[in-house]
């Protein structure tokens, strides 16, 4: 993401994780880690949305944490239809996450279902941990992937124009749940030209104050 972003790995269930971590000027209010989209479509840590998510949480003075899936980039392993991705998620969790640390969910299209599925195991006690303080989900990929329920003050955007993840899709998923989705007029799935207000979107509702 830029000069001082840290790399290196940790270990996952299939083999090493890499990893690259952003700190904040101050001291950090907590850690989010963001998972990146599908694996099999060129999804990487270093996709623009992710990197753009990282940024929003760094700005907000959190510790961005992304990874790459089994079988990207330097990460071992190979695709695992989205069960083993999850795992992958925990693990750099485990390895990254200190102990009581406030921790923030995020994910981009596929990232998103890991996101849900990672932030249900934490809550219910499955993972160890402790529960995320808050989910951010962008674009979730709700029809292609069985996305779990999230909690009533889940940040989750999506563009009008997305041409991958129908919003019809996104909007049948949150209706069951009252959860109400941020519609950003004219975005495709990858937010081409509105990464800014991405990123806006994201700063705003974390900022002290925020309705929730």
């Amino acid at each position: 993401m830029n000069a001082a972003t840290q790399r290196g790995a940790v270990a996952g269930p299939a083999g090493a994780l890499a990893i690259a971590v952003d700190e904040p000027a101050g001291p950090a209010r907590g850690l989010a880690l963001v998972c990146h989209p599908h694996p099999l479509h060129g999804g990487t840590l270093d996709n623009k949305v992710v990197q753009t998510l990282a940024r929003a949480f760094v700005a907000l003075g959190y510790t961005s944490l992304r990874f790459n899936f089994r079988g990207v980039g330097g990460s071992e392993g190979v695709w695992d239809e989205g069960q083993g991705e999850i795992d992958d998620a925990l693990a750099v969790l485990q390895a990254r996450r200190a102990p009581g640390q406030t921790l923030v969910l995020a994910g981009f299209s596929f990232g998103a279902y890991v996101a849900s599925r990672v932030a249900a195991r934490l809550a219910d006690g499955r993972a160890t941990g402790g529960a995320a303080e808050r989910l951010v989900l962008v674009g979730p990929a709700a029809s292609r992937f069985d996305l779990a329920a999230v909690p009533a003050d889940t940040l989750v955007i999506h563009g009008e124009s997305d041409d991958v993840v129908p919003l019809s899709a996104t909007l049948d998923w949150a209706r069951p749940q009252s959860l109400p989705v941020v519609v950003v007029p004219g975005a495709g799935h990858f937010f081409h030209g509105q990464l800014p207000l991405l990123k806006t979107l994201v700063t705003r509702a974390f900022a002290p104050g925020a309705a929730t």
